[in-house]
Order: structure tokens, then C-alpha cells, then sequence
């Protein structure tokens, strides 16, 4: 090959890497079908939601529905399916980069935009669209943001998150007043149009449509990408490799409350196939058009094909010096870096003869790749999302390098069995029509790629971290490790990252994301303290040994949340206060004054700041019953601290939880003395116990014991006698810990196909992880509990409700309250739960 370009050579050693972690599939139904829609398209969100698009055919009324199919990755067969509308087939899905919304376009040039109803996953309505009246949209993309994070996979053994993820410099494709990104999307037809339609703030769309260049022609392939500088790219495709790939430069701007695009011409390519002798006119249509992501329009990847077989090419667009004639140079003599510059489209790389390919999925992960000559460090060359996949008419999935094009991983599908070294072009073809992906994407961290075939079935895969290589043990968890930092600092979802994850690896994860997260500034921390609690509760639900310390992490999120809401409520006497508000006041005295008596502690307090009306006070009963609860709870099973199974175990030695316990307890005996009902009740043995005072005293007592995090002593024999007595003075309450866990991610660790079946719920009994939850969980028909609000109920609840799609806590779907306080608390989950995870709607009869 000419230079400037590598060509990639199977390699038999890379064989594996991929593996099915489960299929889930459509219900035969003697009048009715679901089939393959053609073109078939698929979108994978940062929520790690798919949505997927098949025809539904009618047998008695001979007509085709084409409709859109939502899935939570964890619960696949919970699937949402609409009738899209369209009238012609669906081409387009595109998330928008929240994960919240999603673009379909069709072949009669109609967009919609579907967003969640009441914030449900499982639940969706169209909101609004735009229209080219009968032109087939053939590219679809939301405008760009403005928000670009590069991950430094060479950095990732610093101990800094600035240094292993930054913030690159991009500008949103069009902004409002202030610098505000505008949302929006630009879509290209088939007859060479590019229009933009623009949300305003108050609900209008502006939508502008114009040509891509003056002499129109047709557009059978396109794609589109951003520059960092608020430009757009689209690169396009009459279908013919003879043909040149015509890339266009638009502008989008907002003149007189309407929208304007401008278009510029940019250089072409010609595929290096049609002008390599050994290959002229054997691949004559382009099937594939794909910028390597959708922030980098410098690089392209183009697939030319014939009926059998296909060849992959990476191009580049670079910066060039303009060569100067000698004659110019004796006028205007060209000095340092006052050379003309073109911008030229080189080759990177191509492949050999393969296999006709049916579907190509690129890498969402953002990773800054400084070195040009496509050499990676030993350490990093394996890293997942360095890699593309490929998918082949035989059946097989190759992960390539997405520069170099070197194979990395490679998965075989029923029909494509055989060694990885033996050409294309000497198998021999089966009779009959082969299984393959139709459509396929990557995860965003690309440790999974969803692929639907050419029967309807989706199919979900894992991709090894070390792309199937023997790595050992601490370089695994390393790229582990460095994706969960990664999802923590962006909020997306890390489902795909468990697939990988085994009960040996789950401490070790846990204690080094703890390290990691320890080391970074207290700004920072606080930023994402709730987050990295509900990353170790995921983590821990893996293994048996680890199974009690969810209970542990979600009643840490939960008193969290009570402790910054309940806070909140307190206003400052004065409004000329200092700059401590009384939140921060409470905080500041607790940590001082380490008195065993609760009163002592009140007096230094400025009771007029905890002043509030009465109806407030008794609607956050609940909230308060479970800090009471939660309290006497843990001192009870303080003798017990050496049991690590025991749900609570974490929180005897938490300094810093064990002070919220402590602070919520002065405030709630200060609230107790203005409305006594809000107090929490307990059921003691004497009348004259002074609960509240009791249970203060042994929480300071244990609390000092652990106060300082580097000098933590042992509670000694009096405190755990007093503890002892707590079940002969006080009825020790049920902790309601977690809800069932229904999901599929625990079910997956066998490395065991899992086979499922749109809309019915597996029986997933029998796990080993699964059974330690037995002690934790309400049994079915046993009374159910609001896991947010702490009310009952019954046993069949005859309230809708929602669940979360990653812990399962479930509560109301609409709110039975009215006092403020209580919407405030409401309104902090009303688009997700308290770990962070998407709401559900949960059938009426669940049990």
C-alpha cells in the first residue's frame, strides 16, 4: 500500500473477546408479527436505554405498523413499544446527549422527537417534529452542545480526574442569549437538502431547509459531525465508488427570529479501492459512510462492497503545506510558518478482502489519541474503546482498531463458526439465507455492543476488556476502574461495566474506587458523593460476601437525602445573618459540643431558626419514623458489630454518618417540643422512658468512638452493655432494606446464555447472589412499603407506582400530598431515584 496507509492482516491469536450474554426475541403470534424492518436502525443512549425499530405485520388486514421499540438494557423484556406514526419506514434513531430524548426520522422525510411521559423509561409521547415533505431523511443528529470530555487512557494511573478527563474547548453549534446551547436537530434528505429545526425555550420550533451545494444530486449515504469551532460537517454519498464522498461545511445561525443555514464546499475523497488496479470496479456501491464520532469530522470511515465482500478504509483530513514554485519564491520568499496551507484527505488505513459487512458500530468513548502514527502505549493498545465493530453477512462481529484497522476481538455467530486465518474468498457459502446483524451499537463504554439480526432478535454481547487477551488481574480491573471514574464524573449509566465484573473482583473495585475518590479535592468529593455511593451498592450486589453493605449504601443515600432536605427547612431568624446558614450553624455545633445529653446540646442552638408550621411538621412524620427507626436499630445491633453479613454493619464505624444521625436527632427534639406528634413513636416498656434522650446518649457515645477517621477505637464493654438492654426497653423495629431485585445483571456473572422473550418476565430463580437477599426483602404478598415516602401499602397495592430500572425502590407514581415540604422532597425524584437510576412504571398487580 502506498504511505501514509497500514493494511490490516487477520490474526489468529486475537480469536475471542466477545461472548452473548443474552438474546431476547419476539412471541410467534399466529396473526400478527413482529419482522425486520428494512432499513433496520438502532440507537443505544448514555442511560444505557436501546431503542430499535421492526415492522409489525398484520396477516388478515395485509398491512405493515412501523414501530419503535424501547428497552432498559437490565430489564430487556420490559420492553415499550409505540406505533411510531410514520408512514413509511423508520431510517433515523438519534438520543440526544442527556439519554432523555429520542429523534426518528422516516422515508417520507418526517422527524418526531419522543420524549419520557412523567419521567418513566417505559413510557413514552411525541412532543414535537419537522417535516420535508417526501424527501427520505438519510442522516439525523442532534445539535452539538458544546460539552466535550477526552479521556487520556495514558493518564489513567494518575491520581487526578482533571488529568485523566478533560474538558476540551468546543463551541455549541447555535447558542441564545447568555451562551446557552440552543437544542435542536439537522437532518439530511436524499435529494441533497439539509434542514435544521431549532426549540425555542418557549416551545416553537424554527426549522430552515436548504441545499446542500447549487447543483443538487442524489444522496444515498450521509453522515454528520461538529467542529470545535460551532461549525457542522456533512459528508455525503451517491452510493457509487466511482463517485467522489462530498463533504459540505454548514452554518446555523438565527436572524430575525428565524433560522438561516449557510453551506461551503470541502475537499472530496475518492475511495482508494477504485483507484488501486488489483481492485478497479470490484467493489462498485459505498455501503457504509461513518465519521469515527460525531465531535471528530476529520476522520471517516467509508465500506465499499460487492454481493460477497467488502473492503474498510479509514481517511483523514490534515493540515499540508502548499509546495511554492521557485519563481514565487525569489519574489515572496516564504518564511517559518507563513506557508500557504490545503487541507487533504489522506488514507490511514485499509483492509484486506472481507466478508460482506452488514452493520458497523462506532465507539461513543471520547479518547484523546495525541500520538498521529497510530501507535498506542503496550499498556492501553487493548483498551475497549479504541475498537469499531464490524458485522458480517456470515454471522461474526470483528472489533477493529478504529485508526489502524487491526482486528482486536472477534465473535462468531451460529452460522460462522470457523478459524479466523482462512480467507474470505475460500468458504465455501451455505445454502439459504444467513442470521446477521442488521443493525448494531456499541455501549458508551463499549465493554457491550447490542446487535438486532435479520430475524428481529436482539442480541446482547459482552466485549472483554482486555479484548480477549491474557492480561493480568490488575491491568483488568484497571480499565474497570478507569470507566466507573469515567461514569462518575459525566452521570452516565455503568450497567455495561458490571457485565464484566466477577464476585473475586467486587472488593478490590470497591476499596480502589473509594482510594481514587479519596484523593481528589473536597469541591469535587462533594460533587459526587452520592454518586459514587450508588456505584459501590451496584458493585456490591455481585458477590455474596459484599451482598449486606448494599442495604448499607442505599440507607447512606437515604439519609443523605433526608438530611439535606430536613436542613433546608430551617430559615435564618434574621435575614442580615452571617454567611452560615442554619444548616451549616447545626453542623458546626454538633461537631463541638460532644455532650452525651441531647437538652445540653439543644440550648446552644438558636431554637427560633427551627420554627415551623405545624402542618410541616406532621407531613414529614414518616421521614422522621425512619431516622428514629434507623437509629435504635443500629445501637441494638451494635454487639453484634462482628457480624459483617448483618445489614447496618458500616455504618458502627461511619464517623460521619453516625454526626447526620446525631444532628437530625437534636432537630427532631427541638420540632418535638413544638408539635409532639411529629416525634417518632417507639414502643417502650416503661412509661416514664425517655427514648429520645436514651438513644442520643448511646449515639454519642458511638459516634465519639469513630468521629475521627484515622483514629477509630473499639466501644467499650459499658456502651455494648447499654446496648444489650435496648431490646428489653425498646420493641427493636423491621428494617424495610431493599425491594426485589428483579434485574438481569446478577444473572449474567455464569458467563451462561440467558434467553428471554419480549414482554414476559423471566423466571430468574435460584442465583446464589439472589438468594442472600432473601433475609433482606419482603416475601411477595407480604405488605409492600413506598421505598421514598416510608408509607404502606397493602399487600397489592391498588396505587400505581414506578420503580427504579438499577436498585428496584419503588414508590407512588402520583403524589398523595399536598404540604410543601413534602412536594420539595418529592420534586428531588421526580426524574430519578436517589441512586441516580431511571423511574419505571410497575403494573398495578406487582407482588
Amino acid at each position: 500500500w502506498p504511505a501514509g496507509g497500514t493494511q490490516a492482516v487477520p490474526c489468529p491469536r486475537r480469536a475471542g473477546g466477545m461472548d452473548l450474554a443474552y438474546v431476547c426475541e419476539w412471541e410467534k403470534k399466529p396473526k400478527s408479527n413482529h419482522c425486520p424492518s428494512i432499513p433496520l436502525v438502532c440507537a443505544w443512549s448514555c442511560r444505557n436505554l436501546i431503542a430499535f425499530t421492526t415492522d409489525l405485520r398484520n396477516e388478515e388486514e395485509k398491512d405493515l405498523t412501523h414501530m419503535v421499540h424501547i428497552i432498559d438494557t437490565e430489564h430487556p423484556w420490559d420492553v415499550y413499544s409505540v406505533n411510531s406514526g410514520h408512514t413509511e419506514v423508520i431510517t433515523c434513531l438519534e438520543w440526544d446527549q442527556s439519554g432523555s430524548r429520542l429523534l426518528s426520522a422516516d422515508a417520507d422525510g418526517h422527524i418526531k422527537c419522543w420524549s419520557m411521559t412523567d419521567h418513566l423509561a417505559n413510557s413514552w409521547e411525541n412532543t414535537v417534529g419537522s417535516v420535508v415533505e417526501g424527501d427520505p431523511v438519510v442522516a439525523l443528529s442532534w445539535l452539538h452542545n458544546g460539552v466535550k470530555l477526552a479521556l487520556h487512557v495514558e493518564k489513567s494511573g494518575a491520581s487526578n480526574f482533571g488529568e485523566k478527563f478533560s474538558r476540551v474547548k468546543f463551541s455549541p453549534s447555535l447558542t441564545l442569549f447568555g451562551g446557552k446551547p440552543m437544542e435542536g436537530w439537522i437532518a439530511v434528505t436524499i435529494s441533497g437538502l439539509v434542514t435544521v429545526s431549532l426549540l425555542k425555550p418557549n416551545g416553537q420550533v424554527l426549522t430552515a431547509t436548504e441545499s446542500l451545494c447549487r447543483l443538487r444530486c442524489r444522496v444515498a449515504l450521509a453522515d454528520v459531525a461538529f467542529t470545535g469551532g460551532g461549525n457542522i460537517v456533512v459528508a455525503t454519498s451517491d452510493g457509487s465508488s466511482t463517485s467522489p464522498v462530498q463533504f459540505y461545511k454548514v452554518c446555523v445561525s438565527v436572524v430575525n427570529e428565524k433560522c438561516k443555514i449557510d453551506t461551503e464546499i470541502l475537499p472530496s475523497l475518492f475511495m482508494r479501492c477504485t483507484t488501486d488496479p488489483a481492485r478497479k470496479d470490484k467493489y462498485p456501491a459505498i455501503t457504509h459512510l461513518k465519521f469515527l464520532a460525531r465531535d471528530m469530522s476529520e476522520q471517516v470511515l467509508l465500506c465499499a462492497s460487492n454481493q460477497n465482500n467488502s473492503i474498510v478504509e479509514c481517511w483523514s483530513l490534515r493540515k499540508e503545506g502548499l509546495p511554492v514554485n521557485n519563481i514565487f519564491q525569489q519574489i515572496s520568499p516564504v518564511v517559518g510558518d507563513k506557508q500557504p496551507m490545503i487541507l487533504k484527505w489522506r488514507i490511514l488505513s485499509a483492509t484486506n478482502d472481507l466478508d460482506r459487512v452488514s452493520a458497523v458500530a462506532l465507539p461513543k468513548l471520547p479518547i484523546s489519541l495525541t500520538n498521529t502514527d497510530l501507535k498506542v502505549a503496550n499498556d492501553t493498545k487493548f483498551f475497549p474503546g479504541l475498537g469499531l465493530a464490524l458485522a458480517f453477512h456470515d454471522g461474526s462481529v470483528h472489533i477493529v482498531h478504529r485508526l489502524s484497522l487491526q482486528m482486536m476481538a472477534v465473535f462468531y455467530g451460529s452460522s460462522s463458526q470457523r478459524p479466523v486465518d482462512e480467507p474470505a474468498l475460500k468458504r465455501p457459502r451455505t445454502a439459504g439465507p444467513l442470521v446477521h446483524f442488521k443493525a448494531m451499537q456499541l455501549s458508551w463504554t463499549s465493554l457491550a455492543l447490542a446487535g438486532v439480526d435479520s430475524h428481529g432478535k436482539l442480541s446482547m454481547l459482552r466485549i472483554s476488556p482486555s479484548m480477549g487477551h491474557v492480561l493480568d488481574m490488575n491491568m483488568s480491573l484497571r480499565h474497570l476502574l478507569f470507566l466507573l471514574e469515567y461514569c462518575m464524573v459525566t452521570g452516565y449509566d455503568w450497567w455495561d461495566i458490571l457485565l464484566h465484573v466477577q464476585p473475586s473482583m467486587v472488593q478490590n473495585l470497591v476499596e480502589k474506587l473509594h482510594e481514587e475518590y479519596m484523593r481528589q479535592n473536597a469541591a469535587l468529593q462533594q460533587v459526587l458523593s452520592t454518586r459514587i455511593v450508588a456505584m459501590k451498592a451496584s458493585l456490591c450486589k455481585l458477590s455474596s460476601s459484599t451482598i449486606a453493605r448494599v442495604c448499607d449504601y442505599h440507607a447512606k443515600l437515604f439519609l443523605i437525602a433526608i438530611s439535606c432536605t430536613l436542613k433546608s427547612l430551617l430559615r435564618p431568624h434574621f435575614l442580615n445573618t452571617p454567611d452560615k446558614s442554619p444548616g451549616d450553624r447545626l453542623t458546626e455545633i454538633c461537631s463541638k459540643i460532644t455532650d452525651v445529653d441531647i437538652d445540653k446540646v439543644m440550648i446552644n442552638l438558636k431554637t427560633e431558626e427551627f420554627v415551623l408550621e405545624m402542618t410541616t411538621l406532621q407531613s414529614l412524620q414518616q421521614l422522621i419514623q425512619w431516622v428514629g427507626d434507623f437509629v435504635l436499630y443500629l445501637l441494638a445491633s451494635l454487639p453484634n458489630q462482628g457480624s459483617s453479613v448483618r445489614p447496618g454493619h458500616s455504618f458502627l464505624r461511619d464517623g460521619a454518618s453516625l454526626g447526620m444521625f446525631r444532628e437530625l436527632m437534636v432537630v427532631i427534639r427541638i420540632w418535638g417540643l413544638l408539635k409532639p406528634s411529629c416525634l417518632p413513636v417507639y414502643t417502650a416498656t416503661s412509661d416514664t422512658q425517655d427514648s429520645m434522650s436514651l438513644l442520643f446518649r448511646l449515639l454519642t457515645k458511638l459516634w465519639l468512638c469513630c468521629r475521627e477517621e484515622n483514629h477509630i477505637t473499639e466501644p467499650d464493654d459499658a456502651l455494648i452493655d447499654e446496648c444489650c438492654l435496648l431490646p428489653s426497653q425498646l420493641l427493636i423495629p423491621n428494617i424495610d432494606w431493599l425491594p426485589i431485585n428483579d434485574g438481569i445483571i446478577s444473572k449474567l456473572q455464569n458467563k451462561q446464555l440467558v434467553r428471554l422473550q419480549f414482554g414476559k418476565a423471566p423466571g430468574l430463580v435460584g442465583h446464589t447472589v439472589s438468594s442472600q437477599f432473601d433475609a433482606f426483602v419482603r416475601a411477595p404478598g407480604q405488605p409492600k412499603i413506598d421505598h421514598l415516602r416510608r408509607l404502606h401499602l397493602g399487600a397489592y397495592p391498588t396505587e400505581e407506582c414506578k420503580s427504579c430500572t438499577r436498585c428496584g425502590c419503588v414508590t407512588m407514581l402520583k403524589s398523595p400530598n399536598k404540604v410543601t415540604a413534602v412536594k420539595q422532597w418529592e420534586q428531588r425524584w421526580i426524574k430519578n431515584c436517589l441512586c441516580g437510576g431511571l423511574w419505571r412504571k410497575m403494573p398495578l398487580s406487582y407482588s
